[in-house]
């Protein structure tokens, strides 16, 4: 069945057999009597205000807040250590005509983040090139082709963004070639930093800045904001960078509160009402130039198409789509990355089909804590697409490996609660290389430590795992009944949004629902449903709902039995019209006591 027909649909899960029953986990409401004084102050309904509570807003004033968010409440972006050094040196090249080189990662947060640098530094200097490093020749990070690539353009200061913070010898080869360097990180530093000019990076163990969960294209908006501020550039050209930062954001699933809400709030308002022709272009091959674009649209639909350049062919693609000028540009760059993600689509699908069947149809499977699946021939762009995938079908710690110059490679994923890179961590001398970090790992070895590494693996997940993390857990935030989703209440839980880490979309139970008989399956492998829901006691109309992968629950709904579920609240468009859809993430059947 071609479970990925619809995989740009939001909140398809693909997954492409069925896993374990899951667990529901209802969390515990917040103090009743600061709900109903919640509610009563803000006029709305006390599942609403139960929901402000539960996310820590308990006061009028927190709700405000939460709800109108403000530009005025950025950090100053000076709290930063070494923010006033990254400024100066780079104030120093632009006056002396120095060429600076603007180097990120190949996935969506680094692309995103040169084109935010390279975009601003635009301004100011002609003296600029950019750089993203090929994933499978030159690996993830700063590396010595980079330096050597910036001493032939005659560069003398590279501001690195999303990556660096590590690269200590990196950035000594690159002084001794006369190359400063100014480090824009966000991941978790080492003991030693880099002997960089500056390194700014909110996580590093010093640090007095008052956030430290931007993405790497985060604090590259950091920097161009403390520029803008010293040398008087205009405060609406750091605005402009927004759309960028908003896709940033949602691609590398940060979190969405404190300062990131603040700026995923306002790049989305950019990004619906004047994005820069570059994500026009992909907002349009998205489908999306009629919606609303929300933070789970970036996520499933506009990122997925920016790496796509990075896993098929070059991230630089990318970059040259994002700082585009004109439209016929952004269109014909929009589309070969189109084409790029349509190639990666077709890949993933072949190479998930290919690891299922080998799970399915090995015995050494079964019983086990955990999946590692090889093939030397898979292409190495798409192993943590797959690696997800399999989690989503069997739930286990999963890694899946190819074959890439001379060396077994591949990407690790991790199901809640467990420490992946731990586990990894502990077979570390069977290992070339690894990084990552609890949930998500990458790590290369030769291919004769292969069979030990899977005995360790496995041995290692044993011991750590408890059994009851292999069980999926869906997290509910309170039961609700149809006939409380007005207008209202709908309008007041839209502005809960941007969803994300941290404020995720609220998910509810409603028991003892039906199907009012109009329910049918859908998609071309007939796996989901799209049903019209009624609820004992509800003088309302039927709400639309999708349920992917759900479709063998189609025989007890169509006979009009009862059956709990779980879900979201989200608008759906269709041709041009919005309307309510509950987005179920699971069904408990029930045996019909009211009918009967």
């Amino acid at each position: 069945m071609d479970i990925f027909a619809n995989c740009d649909i939001i909140g398809e899960t693909s997954v492409m057999t069925p896993i374990a029953e899951k667990k529901w986990i209802v969390k515990e409401p917040g103090n009743p009597a600061l709900v109903r004084q919640l509610a009563q102050e803000l006029g709305i309904d006390q599942v609403l205000a139960n929901l402000l509570v539960q996310r820590g807003i308990t006061t009028y004033e927190d709700a405000m807040e939460f709800f109108r968010p403000d530009l005025s409440m950025l950090h100053n972006p000076f709290l930063m250590l070494d923010m006033d050094k990254a400024v100066e040196r780079i104030h120093k090249a632009v006056e002396s005509k120095e060429k600076i080189l603007i180097y990120g990662d190949y996935d969506v947060d680094g692309t995103t983040a040169v084109a935010l640098m390279y975009t601003f530094l635009s301004q100011v200097t002609d003296n600029l090139e950019y750089y993203i490093p090929d994933r499978y020749d030159e690996g993830y990070g700063v590396s010595y082709k980079g330096i050597d690539w910036a001493v032939k353009k005659k560069c003398s200061l590279i501001i690195c963004l999303d990556c660096g913070i590590k690269a200590i010898e990196k950035v000594k080869y690159a002084a001794d070639r006369g190359i400063d360097f100014i480090i824009c990180d966000h991941h978790l530093p080492d003991v030693e930093l880099p002997p960089a000019v500056a390194v700014l990076d909110p996580k590093r163990t010093d640090s007095t800045y008052p956030f430290d969960d931007l993405s790497g294209c985060g604090v590259g908006f950091k920097l161009a904001q403390a520029y803008a501020a010293t040398y008087d550039i205009s405060k609406e050209s750091v605005l402009e960078l927004l759309d960028l930062l908003a896709v940033s954001i949602a691609s590398d699933l940060v979190s969405i509160t404190g300062e990131n809400r603040i700026l995923a709030y306002y790049g989305l308002k950019r990004l619906n009402s004047n994005p820069r022709k570059g994500l026009q272009s992909i907002i349009k091959l998205s489908g999306l130039d009629k919606h609303v674009i929300t933070i789970d649209e970036i996520v499933f639909k506009i990122g997925p198409r920016i790496n796509a350049a990075g896993r098929m062919e070059s991230g630089r693609t990318a970059v040259d789509l994002l700082i585009c000028r004109n439209d016929e540009d952004a269109r014909k760059i929009g589309d070969e990355i189109n084409e790029h993600n349509n190639e990666r689509k077709s890949i993933d699908r072949e190479i998930t089909y290919e690891a299922v069947n080998m799970v399915r149809n090995n015995p050494a499977f079964d019983g086990k804590k955990s999946t590692i699946v090889y093939n030397p021939s898979w292409h190495k762009g798409v192993v943590g697409i797959v690696a997800s995938r399999l989690v989503e079908a069997y739930y286990r710690p999963t890694i899946v490996l190819t074959k890439s110059n001379g060396y077994i490679t591949g990407s690790a994923r991790s199901i809640a609660g467990f420490d992946l890179y731990e586990a990894i961590e502990s077979c570390s001398d069977l290992l070339e290389n690894f990084g990552g970090h609890m949930y998500a790992a990458g790590l290369t070895m030769r291919e004769e430590k292969l069979p030990e590494f899977c005995r360790r693996f496995e041995e290692t997940v044993e011991k750590m795992i408890d059994d009851d993390m292999l069980t999926p857990i869906v997290n509910i935030d309170t039961y609700l009944d149809f006939k409380q989703i007005t207008p209202k209440f709908f309008r007041v839980l839209k502005q809960f949004q941007p969803f994300g880490p941290g404020n995720q979309s609220p998910v509810f139970i409603s028991e003892n629902v039906y199907d009012n008989g109009n329910g049918r399956k859908v998609g071309s492998d007939n796996g989901h449903l799209k049903l019209e829901l009624i609820q004992e006691d509800s003088a309302y109309l039927p709400i639309s709902a999708i349920a992917f992968n759900k479709s063998n629950h189609f025989e007890h709904l169509h006979s009009g039995n009862p059956v709990d579920i779980c879900y979201s609240i989200a608008e759906n468009y269709y041709r041009g019209l919005a309307n309510i859809q509950l987005r179920i993430k699971d069904i408990k059947d029930k045996e019909d006591i009211f009918r009967n």
